[in-house]
């Protein structure tokens, strides 16, 4: 007789990110920048480069993720030191996924594009 076989464990992160948003951005308005004027004046380049500042002073010692995240991002979870809370796959951009489910708890990206913008995140579990 043949076992029914155990269902398999969908398999989940939990995360926190920098989200800056870029004149390419499929939303350009955010919780600092309501009406947009800032994003759809700010260029790809210099969204990543800003990340890319941050994540230096990030590796360095020099700053704080949560901290950082809590004063330039533009996702909402700024609020949350930029927390995501848990999630499965395909719940969020394919490359966003992607770079998270490939990075090692406590290992952060490298900047990330999606349509939301550019983004830096860190995997917290």
């Amino acid at each position: 007789m043949a076992s029914a076989a155990a269902a398999p464990r969908e398999e989940t992160v939990r995360a926190s990110h920098i989200l800056i948003k870029h004149e390419g951005s499929r939303r350009k308005a955010s919780w600092k920048d309501p009406d947009g004027r800032v994003i759809s004046a700010t260029t790809r380049a210099v969204a990543a480069a800003r990340l890319t500042e941050l994540r230096d002073q990030i590796l360095s010692g020099r700053a704080n993720f949560a901290d950082l995240a809590a004063s330039h991002s533009d996702c909402s979870s700024a609020r949350r030191g930029g927390d995501l809370g848990t999630f499965g796959r395909r719940q969020m951009q394919k490359p966003f996924e992607d770079a998270t489910f490939a990075l090692k708890v406590g290992e952060m990206s490298d900047i990330v594009d999606t349509d939301s913008g550019v983004h830096i995140i860190l995997r917290t579990a």
